[in-house]
């Protein structure tokens, strides 16, 4: 159990509000009633599903702030899922060659991506307009009453909000538009309505534009944008994605060539003993904890906590650094090795090719990726389990086939890099 776990489930039981939550449909808590037990700041702000205390997961439960000091529990849906569309060719665009002190190789955090994208006409780009950067940072929400529904009977609640805070990430005026942005430095599932509907309803009675809330992701050197609106201003769940797309800055392409040399020159290295084979699908993700390390080390309760990683695929992930030489740990901390910061500073083919070649460096990955070279198309589970037995990794029986499950995810991730 998470530090917020245990404390949320002496608040559950000191002030009884589940009961409270069944029998009126919902509970307010004070901050100061959080404090006693652990920090409200890191208690109610859960940016992701996976983020949630277990009580809230078990219970179809959530949080939202409704002042500075006061926050309501109730079954209401505060998160919106998220899909990448994998069919979007993203929209390849040119670094400007007159700026210097922007490095697009280097953009590991969410304001270093956002005066990218500004900077270089992306934004302008993606509302069609000029655009000025006006607002960012925290502010105060002011007053206002929002609708919310109930999760489980559907019924709709009315809240009153009064000066709550909130954060902008970065704000692009237009001679007709508000482009309010909340920015994720990590490709997500799904995201915290609030953090685009408190500030819309803030400056949607400031000006007298159209405001438009926008969510934007940097994962894997892939700028993905999705445009919103709230068809009822009032209705906190009227969310409706309008529009999304993807930019890359254009970069040399992977060919085939590459990879083949790359194979050629590529020594096998022994499998580490102390640390286990990896069970981590989405090697995106491992790619998005990386950078996100980048920023700073981080404990398991902060990427648990605050990334889009329950406990299980924190370890898992983390564990498949480790066994790619990327990640190492110091005490309690996550830190990247020198390994790492230097490949991720590179430009993009050469950083992807030496992430490549960490994968291929080991045995079934390169047989596996070396098979698929062979047979024109990504290997069979049951093949995969093949070479995971006649290799004599010590894996069980019961968990071969989900780490052949993880190597049949990366020989694709390989092959979906290159051009």
């Amino acid at each position: 159990m998470t530090k917020n776990d245990v404390a949320w489930k002496k608040l559950f039981e000191k002030y009884q509000i589940l009961e409270e939550v069944n029998k009126n449909g919902l509970f307010k808590i004070e901050a100061s009633q959080i404090n006693q037990e652990r920090e409200s700041r890191l208690m109610a702000k859960f940016d992701h599903v996976v983020n949630l205390p277990e009580i809230f997961k078990e219970n179809c439960l959530s949080i939202l702030p409704i002042s500075r000091s006061q926050y309501i529990i109730g079954h209401f849906n505060i998160h919106l899922p998220v899909k990448y569309n994998s069919k979007f060719e993203s929209i390849p665009w040119q670094f400007p060659r007159e700026i210097e002190t922007i490095d697009y190789t280097n953009l590991y955090s969410e304001s270093s991506a956002l005066l990218c994208v500004f900077n270089i006409g992306i934004i302008d780009d993606l509302v069609n307009s000029k655009t000025k950067f006006t607002v960012s940072g925290r502010m105060s929400t002011g007053t206002f009453d929002f609708y919310i529904k109930n999760s489980i009977n559907n019924q709709s609640y009315s809240i009153n909000v009064a000066n709550s805070q909130c954060e902008i990430d970065a704000g692009f005026e237009t001679d007709d538009r508000l482009i309010l942005i909340e920015a994720k430095n990590y490709k997500v599932e799904d995201f915290l309505i609030r953090q685009l509907y408190y500030p819309y309803r803030l400056w949607s009675k400031k000006i007298s534009k159209r405001v438009v809330p926008v969510l934007m992701t940097y994962s894997n050197d892939i700028f993905s944008f999705f445009i919103y609106e709230f068809v009822d201003i009032s209705d906190y769940n009227s969310i409706t994605l309008v529009e999304n797309k993807n930019y890359v800055i254009a970069s040399e392409k992977i060919q085939i060539s590459d990879i083949e040399f790359l194979l050629d020159q590529i020594k096998i290295i022994p499998e580490p003993p102390k640390i286990p084979f990896p069970q981590a699908n989405k090697f995106e993700r491992l790619i998005d904890l990386i950078s996100l390390l980048l920023e700073n080390d981080l404990t398991s309760d902060e990427i648990t906590e605050n990334y889009q990683f329950d406990e299980r695929q924190t370890y898992y992930y983390t564990s498949a650094g480790k066994y790619l030489e990327l990640i190492t740990k110091q005490e309690k901390t996550f830190t990247l090795t020198n390994q790492a910061k230097d490949i991720f500073c590179q430009r993009h083919k050469l950083k992807y090719l030496k992430l490549i070649e960490k994968i291929l460096e080991h045995e079934v990955f390169n047989q596996a990726f070396k098979l698929s070279l062979e047979i024109a198309h990504i290997p069979s589970k049951k093949q995969i389990i093949q070479l995971l037995s006649e290799n004599h990794l010590k894996i069980g029986d019961k968990t071969r086939e989900r780490r052949a499950s993880t190597v049949k995810s990366w020989i694709d991730w390989i092959w979906s890099q290159i051009d």
